[in-house]
């Protein structure tokens, strides 16, 4: 798996680059952060990676929305490189600011291998405040997404103000039906939000926080895996240390057992798909 190479981009506001970086080493790739620039002045450059990673951050200052100038960049300059990157099957992921890019570019989600068309949104949280939080999640098994293979549920943070997902009825019931709605925000108990704060964090339609292509190779989401590349991450992670400490001293504690399965396990699907 070694051989496996990702470009993470990097530049102009955003800032998760080293810790996707990262992530995908744990994961057992080989990664570079690249300027955004460096690829727009050599956009061959792509050739040499099987994975392309647009992370999140706060691109331009999202001072014209989220993700906006990233994609009028990258639509403007190299938007047939990166289309020529994903005839050849390889691997797409965009994270929070990165998500918002991808569905801003048309490359999610991308019905009928139509790469060109925007027909979905992430827009302002409808509790009006940026949310720095941890949210359940639960992961549609049945979906062709190469990134949540073998993944039922996990704990992911989210870190965002506009992280909505918005779209028309016709494109959300094609989503549905396609099963591009790869993971929502759920209750702790693992049944759905169903839209009510905080467990939907920001008022997402049908509880929807990542979706996919209809080839599972392109992948956006609002919560951000990279940081959670340890099982100390995690805001609970020593009360649950020192509750397995006490369980191995033969005193049984009240309480569900904390489900430690870190985001690396995204990266590992990515890097194991090549």
């Amino acid at each position: 798996m070694g051989s496996i190479r990702v470009i993470v981009l990097t530049g102009y506001g955003l800032n998760c680059d080293i810790e996707t970086s990262f992530a995908f080493e744990k994961a057992g790739g080989i990664p570079d952060r690249v300027h955004i620039n460096a690829l727009i002045d050599r956009p061959a450059m792509l050739d040499d990676y099987q994975i392309m990673v647009l992370g999140g951050g706060f691109s331009w200052g999202d001072d014209h929305g989220a993700g906006v100038i990233e994609s009028v960049r990258l639509k403007t300059r190299i938007k047939n490189e990166i289309l020529a990157f994903v005839e050849k099957k390889r691997l797409v992921l965009g994270i929070c600011n990165g998500f918002q890019t991808l569905a801003n570019l048309g490359l999610l989600p991308g019905f009928d291998q139509n790469y060109d068309t925007r027909s979905v949104a992430l827009t302002y949280n409808d509790c009006g405040n940026f949310r720095d939080q941890w949210v359940n999640l639960a992961i549609d098994t049945k979906s062709p997404c190469v990134f949540t293979r073998g993944i039922k549920q996990i704990e992911l943070p989210v870190r965002h103000g506009e992280g909505k997902f918005y779209t028309d009825d016709d494109t959300l019931s094609r989503l549905e039906e396609n099963r591009q709605v790869v993971m929502r925000y759920s209750k702790p108990a693992g049944s759905l939000a169903d839209g009510v704060f905080p467990f939907n964090p920001n008022g997402s339609l049908n509880d929807i926080a990542g979706i996919c292509d209809a080839s599972g190779r392109i992948f956006g989401l609002m919560p951000h895996p990279e940081a959670f590349n340890h099982p100390s991450n995690h805001p609970d992670w020593s009360g649950q240390k020192d509750m397995d400490r006490r369980q191995r001293n033969g005193k049984n504690l009240p309480g569900q057992k904390l489900h430690m399965q870190t985001g690396i396990l995204l990266f590992k699907n990515a890097v194991s798909y090549f």
